[in-house]
């Protein structure tokens, strides 16, 4: 399953009262994020739900072959790649999750957690596409 892994070093703990309100503007963070998709490939939101969650729950990660206690996620695309739609059957619904408190944990200044966030979207959106880690290394979007 393609993901957007980051942060794997030892987490630290949060502290609730360091999480309180630090939501706000994430979502504006996406959605300028997604509107910076270039044509052609802006299309293709259409066909995926974007979804932001706190953070990656325990079975993404194990599915993800992450260490639930180490490592944590960005983004993570679940679907069929674009590239792999059979013309005899509809895909399975297509979502990319983002995942907030990883992302402003790693990205304090909001100026990176802003760049994080759009190359995050953009990784994930190339996953939709059929675009592979390795490719996406190779054209510097990882």
């Amino acid at each position: 399953m393609p993901k957007r892994r980051r942060g794997s070093a030892a987490r630290p703990s949060r502290p609730a009262e360091r999480l309180s309100g630090v939501h706000r503007g994430f979502e504006t963070l996406v959605e300028r994020a997604l509107a910076g998709i270039p044509a052609p490939f802006d299309a293709a939101l259409r066909e995926v739900a974007i979804v932001v969650e706190d953070e990656p729950s325990r079975r993404q990660l194990l599915e993800s072959d992450l260490d639930p206690d180490r490592d944590t996620l960005y983004g993570l695309y679940e679907g069929t790649p674009r590239n792999e739609w059979g013309a005899d059957w509809v895909p399975a619904p297509n979502k990319i999750t983002l995942f907030r408190i990883p992302l402003q944990e790693d990205f304090p200044h909001p100026d990176d957690l802003a760049e994080e966030v759009r190359i995050t979207v953009i990784h994930e959106l190339a996953h939709h596409l059929g675009i592979d880690d390795d490719r996406l290394e190779e054209l510097g979007v990882d």
